[in-house]
């Protein structure tokens, strides 16, 4: 399983990623913004807050998305 080692919060309500095997990748959270707990990162200001831990992103208030899911429903950013 890839780790998250560094993120980036993006206008739009995206995050730039980057794994552990070296890849950055791009995450689309935006489908997340209406689902359960999740609704609260449509704060911009809490949504920015994003760092890692545990191999992944989280956000204060023990918010996080599993590493797998940001790995799998994210898309290479090409240098």
């Amino acid at each position: 399983m890839e780790s998250v080692i560094r993120v980036v919060p993006k206008e739009n309500f995206h995050l730039e990623l980057e794994f552990d095997t070296g890849e950055v990748r791009l995450f689309d959270v935006r489908p997340y913004l209406e689902m359960g707990v999740f609704r609260k990162l449509k704060e911009t200001a809490l949504f920015e807050r994003a760092f890692v831990a545990f191999d992944t992103v989280c956000w204060p208030g023990n918010l996080d998305i599993a590493p797998e899911t940001l790995y799998d429903l994210s898309v290479s950013v090409k240098p």
